[in-house]
């Protein structure tokens, strides 16, 4: 009970800043935000908030940010890069947030049920972001398996963890270095939406890619400021 209660509290108070950094930035676009947030406050505000919300992605996304007018350079490379995976991996859903990118797959459109060994259907789909990654070289890739809470922890974090795997090895293969890439299996621990409805477990069991720019691009977005 204390650690939940401390994790509520450490949630409200990032929620809070971000809050109070935010308050004059409704008319900003997402790359703008993402800068403003970095820039007032720096990566360790976007990590506290992806680990208390429990929120693997987030965290990532905004706990490697580094903002102000680096983050805005960053941010344009990441809106075009979300352009072209949006036109070319048509079964992905692509989120665009401060400056990254998280590419969200139904467990579905990849896998049997059960399964970790990747659809027919699901090759055209990562070939394409294969491409889409190899185009944009100074990024690294994060892959999250997710399930939904149907079965044992045990059992749905070692299928969460194949997955993230399977997708990994396939995204290799389309000659993406493996030093960009790395997995995460959580289970069914970060739900999206409620396991005790068919939709809602659906939506749980998902693979999400996280792109954020690694130290070259960083590098360049701050020599260019």
């Amino acid at each position: 009970m204390k650690t939940l209660k401390l994790k509520i509290a450490t949630f409200s108070i990032a929620l809070a800043s971000l809050g109070i950094l935010g308050a004059g930035c409704n008319s900003l676009t997402k790359t703008q935000k993402g800068a403003a947030i970095g820039a007032g406050a720096g990566g360790t505000i976007g990590a506290i908030i992806g680990k208390a919300a429990g929120n693997t992605a987030l965290g990532a996304i905004i706990g490697g940010a580094v903002g102000g007018t680096a983050g805005a350079f960053i941010g344009r490379n990441m809106d075009r890069q979300a352009a072209e995976i949006k036109q070319t991996v048509p079964g992905a859903t692509v989120i665009r947030e401060g400056e990254g990118i998280l590419v969200k797959f139904d467990s579905g459109i990849l896998f049997d049920t059960d399964q970790s060994a990747l659809k027919a259907a699901a090759r055209t789909n990562l070939q394409n972001l294969s491409t889409s990654l190899v185009n944009n070289p100074q990024t690294n890739i994060l892959i999250v398996g997710h399930t939904d809470n149907t079965g044992s922890d045990s059992h749905n974090m070692d299928l969460s963890i194949r997955r993230a795997e399977s997708v990994k090895s396939f995204i290799a293969a389309g000659n993406v270095a493996a030093s960009r890439l790395s997995t995460s299996g959580k289970g069914e621990s970060e739900p999206i939406a409620d396991n005790n409805t068919v939709d809602g477990r659906a939506q749980n069991r998902r693979v999400e890619i996280v792109i954020v720019a690694n130290e070259q691009m960083k590098n360049q977005a701050r020599s260019a400021q």
